[in-house]
């Protein structure tokens, strides 16, 4: 049987994009080169891996077998040149991190300009998405690293502790629990408390530290869940309430702004956020590399988790 690597790598793009153009854009080739080189591995193999005459694009059912079995093969040749880079303690190739939305608006603008040009050769892809799809995204290799509130409790995954970040309520003008210089769980109003919306693992980590899993974040008879940490922001200006920030999502507010912040009272709760690898992810040195750009970027007051309280996912 002759069915090339790059042929892989054709066939695997096309399933993970459902679409020629796309997937031959990401492999740098043209729409023609990747169709025909997919039709001759179908040739070669006498089945057709995808219906095309869905819309997207689909694997057939032996067609799916097929790709599962290609990504693996191309999983397993690219750790071969990752022994190398790592026995050679090299931080060189590409790596593909997901970040949740919460922690990458905050903290790439951080690190990544001193990391990309201490490491010139390694090329970095990163993308957001909600921890849950990561995750999915880390078992099947899509991608090699991801940033996320932890712990997790999952035997899959190795979690490297980064640091870990205070939550801040932010209130409206003149609201009463402004009237506080610290506060505690007990003085959040849970019926004017905005929430982002499910699927945001920051949204179960306010929950639980309200300690209520229903609340009725709506003012009068309007109900809104953000998407985004700036929606909140702008909620609670614009509507009377309060919202729990992450306190790197702070740094930018106005001087005016930043006087409607309260901290918390000792132990403050916090989130850690971690880098969470595969098991079979072998290129510690690249976590390490990674790691330590990230805690120089962050405050160093998040360093540790002395009289901190760290909040579940």
């Amino acid at each position: 049987m002759n069915i090339s690597l790059v042929q892989l790598e054709y066939v695997i793009a096309l399933d993970t994009y459902r679409h020629f153009g796309t997937a031959a854009e990401n492999c740098f080739v043209t729409q023609p080169t990747l169709s025909m080189q997919i039709q001759k591995m179908e040739e070669e193999l006498g089945v057709t891996l995808f219906d095309r005459s869905k819309h997207p694009i689909v694997p057939t059912e032996i067609g799916a077998l097929v790709i599962a079995q290609a990504r693996k093969v191309i999983q397993e040749t690219r750790r071969i040149g990752n022994v190398v880079h790592e026995f050679k303690g090299e931080v060189t190739g590409q790596i593909k991190i997901g970040m949740i939305p919460t922690v990458s608006s905050y903290l790439i603008p951080l690190f990544v300009n001193p990391f990309v040009q201490k490491y010139p050769q390694l090329m970095i892809h990163i993308e957001e998405d909600f921890t849950e799809n990561l995750l999915s995204k880390l078992k099947t290799e899509k991608i090699d690293l991801a940033i996320l509130a932890t712990p997790l409790d999952n035997t899959s995954f190795n979690e490297y502790a980064l640091y870990y970040e205070p939550f801040v309520l932010y209130g409206s003008k003149g609201h009463q629990v402004l009237e506080k210089k610290a506060i505690q769980a007990d003085d959040i109003a849970k019926n004017e408390l905005w929430l982002l919306q499910e699927g945001h693992c920051m949204r179960n980590q306010v929950l639980n530290l309200c300690s209520e899993k229903q609340p009725a974040n709506k003012i009068a008879n309007f109900e809104f869940k953000a998407g985004n940490i700036e929606t909140l922001k702008k909620m609670v200006e614009i509507q009377r309430g309060i919202t729990l920030l992450p306190e790197l999502s702070t740094y930018d507010l106005t001087a005016s702004q930043k006087q409607r912040l309260r901290y918390f009272k000792a132990p403050e709760p916090v989130r850690e956020i971690s880098i969470v690898a595969h098991k079979n992810f072998i290129r510690k040195h690249i976590i390490d590399a990674l790691a330590a750009a990230i805690r120089e970027a962050v405050p160093k007051k998040m360093l540790n988790a002395n009289r901190k309280k760290i909040i579940s996912v």
